[in-house]
């Protein structure tokens, strides 16, 4: 795995800003909120996966995977179409647009790749528990890249380079990878899409990572109750009722209602001003509006202008590190490579 690093800081002698910056601290704790760990060991311990280990074959494997077109049916769409890495993950429309240029019948935005290994489910309606199984729903789904399994699983085996790297990958020279190979691996890569931030370094003891404007806004965040959700190393991630206490005024774009109990996954805050539009619609497109919508919404509570431009501040130093992603070349197709099919 390529080396994911938070830039170290000398911490500020203390003095009396120091003393209240670490009760801030002690309050984002104890409000739950964590950070991503320095630690390589630390972090493997959240983003690994015992019943698929990451391994860097796979993770190079996934990454090829991952930006190939030719695993969609039209040969046009790959992961990163709609989760597009240079763009914060995202694709930047209201709503997933794929196959056929179809855009998602409930009106449902693309969430963020970055960091989806720290949520507690995959999908707005949480119904996978792991980018193993999530990797394998866009694959198939008609209004996405309209892939069958026996497509994906033609396609890669069509293809010695891609067979070739499968059994190096699973250190088995008789390994012939199926659907599942492929989600799996493709799942191993997005777990190392991991952006630590200044807010990192800041809950990791360098007082100097957040400026007077972004600690303001982080007490604000943990005042008006925002950590209710947006919590842990994720920042969000768990399934919580929404709307809670109050209307959603765009509740009319979509006819997306949540899971059977009206539940919708909480998004991750990292990276959220590199993420818009915003909302499980994409109906919001600025950042202030969707806070203050989220507190008359979720806590019940009024964000004034000022408080949402604190906020705002903070979510700034929630813009994290990229992994260094170096786009793939991919192996050639064959005579026996499944032809495009735009239909």
């Amino acid at each position: 795995m390529k080396k994911i690093h938070v830039a170290m800081c000398v911490v500020a002698a203390m003095g009396i800003s120091a003393v209240a910056s670490d009760a801030l601290v002690e309050k984002a704790k104890k409000a739950g909120l964590k950070p991503i760990p320095e630690s390589k060991t630390e972090l493997y311990k959240l983003i690994d996966n015992a019943k698929n280990p990451i391994t860097d074959e796979k993770i190079e494997l996934g990454k090829k995977l991952y930006f190939d077109p030719r695993l969609s049916k039209s040969g046009l769409i790959s992961c990163n179409t709609c989760h597009n890495l240079a763009t914060g993950g995202v694709d930047g429309v209201d709503a997933a647009t794929g196959h056929k240029w179809t855009a998602n019948p409930h009106h449902l935005n693309s969430p963020t790749v970055y960091n989806a290994v720290f949520m507690e489910k995959q999908f707005w309606d949480g119904r996978s528990p792991d980018l193993e199984d999530q990797a394998q729903g866009p694959i198939q789904a008609a209004p996405e890249m309209a892939a069958t399994k026996e497509h994906v699983v033609s396609v890669v085996n069509s293809i010695p380079d891609y067979v070739k790297a499968f059994k190096h990958a699973y250190n088995d020279p008789k390994f012939k990878p199926g659907f599942k190979d492929v989600a799996d691996v493709i799942a191993i890569f997005e777990r190392t899409l991991v952006t630590p931030s200044r807010y990192d370094e800041y809950l990791n003891g360098c007082d100097k990572a957040l400026s007077k404007e972004e600690k303001e806004g982080l007490k604000i965040f943990i005042d008006k109750g925002c950590t209710a959700c947006h919590t842990g190393v994720g920042l969000g991630g768990s399934m919580q009722p929404f709307p809670a206490v109050g209307k959603y005024k765009y509740a009319n774009v979509g006819d997306f209602k949540g899971d059977k109990n009206g539940m919708v996954k909480t998004p991750t805050l990292r990276n959220i001003l590199e993420t818009r539009p915003y909302f499980h619609n994409g109906a919001v497109w600025n950042i202030e509006e969707a806070i203050k919508i989220m507190g008359e919404t979720q806590l019940g509570v009024k964000i004034s202008d000022r408080e949402a431009k604190k906020i705002k501040a903070f979510f700034g130093a929630l813009t994290g590190k990229k992994p260094y992603v170096r786009y793939p070349m991919l192996p050639a197709s064959t005579d026996k490579t499944p032809n495009p099919n735009l239909k």
